[in-house]
């Protein structure tokens, strides 16, 4: 999911600025919303990558999901705003159940619970000491 996740974001900022700029309007904020949206769940992704230190024919994978999805939501965007927004609603959705079954195998002890990544500290501004539940329970939050 955080592979495609900042997609809707980076899209609908987009085409807003773009709209703000034929209509010579103001967007109320929703531009910088968006793309503040965008870039949180970049930085979501880019905890996970430090977590999985993904092979390059999964950035390979990733690069074509990622191509197919910012197209067709693209398409979505422009057809049915309000649906693409929708659509964004289930997939938060989808990440919070994920994001809690995760933290149900840490508990479990199913997956380790290893000293968080430095970019998540920095990020979320966690102690020093922070671990992967601590990661993982603020990136759902961000999800919810």
């Amino acid at each position: 999911l955080e592979t495609v996740a900042a997609v809707p974001g980076m899209v609908g900022g987009m085409l807003l600025h773009l709209k703000s700029l034929r209509k010579l309007e103001q967007s109320g904020g929703w531009i910088k919303a968006l793309l503040e949206e965008a870039e949180n769940e970049r930085m979501h992704l880019m905890t996970m990558v430090e977590l999985v230190q993904p092979k390059w024919y999964e950035r390979l994978l990733v690069l074509a999901v990622q191509g197919v999805f910012f197209n067709s939501f693209f398409v979505l965007y422009v057809l049915s705003p309000k649906l693409a927004h929708r659509i964004v609603g289930y997939l938060e959705e989808e990440a919070i159940h994920s994001y809690t079954e995760y933290l149900k195998d840490i508990d479990s002890g199913a997956i380790k619970n290893i000293p968080a990544p430095a970019i998540a500290i920095d990020y979320w501004r966690l102690p020093k000491d922070a671990t992967l539940k601590d990661v993982i329970t603020v990136v759902r939050a961000d999800e919810a």
